[in-house]
């Protein structure tokens, strides 16, 4: 449809909800969309709406919990920072990776979450990582 300004790309075989380092694991893959039209309707530039199927998003990871890191304070931004810096302080304590390689391990399997923007000017933002990515 003219003007639909739809694409599709960068496809990742793993990446965590916020992409905080670099990249996720790329690969090449094949896909099939089904599009809709709603006619006179539109939405605002870089705003986007989707539905999931019912259940958990990503049952294999909910299976044995997270681990979370919260940051609170006026600004989102830092708070996203030292949320995932406190991830990375964890991950390099508990499982012995270089901060190299945890950085890389938030971007491919953790969750960066606003969590609430209700107590202004104090925002929350946490960082989930699925405890089962860890061998037991």
């Amino acid at each position: 449809m003219p003007g639909a300004l739809f694409s599709a790309g960068d496809c990742h075989a793993a990446q965590g909800d916020g992409e905080v380092c670099v990249t996720g694991i790329e690969c090449p893959m094949q896909f099939s969309l089904r599009f809709n039209v709603i006619k006179g309707r539109s939405l605002k530039p870089w705003r986007y709406h989707f539905y999931t199927p019912p259940g958990p998003i990503q049952p294999a990871y909910d299976a044995r919990g997270y681990y979370v890191t919260t940051a609170i304070g006026p600004d989102l931004m830092e708070n996203a920072r030292n949320a995932v810096r406190d991830m990375i302080e964890w991950l390099t304590d508990n499982y012995h990776l270089s901060r190299e390689d945890a950085y890389v391990l938030c971007s491919l399997a953790g969750d960066l979450r606003i969590s609430q923007i209700v107590d202004a000017p104090n925002w929350c933002v946490s960082f989930y990582m699925a405890l089962s990515v860890f061998r037991s």
